[in-house]
């Protein structure tokens, strides 16, 4: 899987949906409302077919987009 890639994919797909939010923004989770962080999770659970759910949704994974990669890819890691 080439990092780069995915992560300019998961760019792509939460910067069409929430085009208001700084996608590239180190403090992404602090600009985010409920709709929003239930928005990134739908999507990259839909896109991925992995399960995220509300334990998922932390300042933490949500911090920067490396951080929602990072977590991506464990949730594909888990799901093989």
């Amino acid at each position: 899987m080439n990092h780069e890639v995915e992560k300019e994919r998961i760019s792509a797909i939460l910067s069409t949906a929430l085009p208001l939010v700084d996608i590239e923004s180190d403090f992404l989770f602090s600009e985010l409302d409920s709709l929003g962080v239930t928005t990134i999770l739908m999507l990259l659970s839909e896109e991925y077919g992995i399960t995220l759910d509300a334990k998922d949704a932390t300042p933490r994974n949500l911090r920067n987009i490396d951080a929602i990669v990072k977590m991506v890819e464990e949730k594909v890691k888990v799901k093989k």
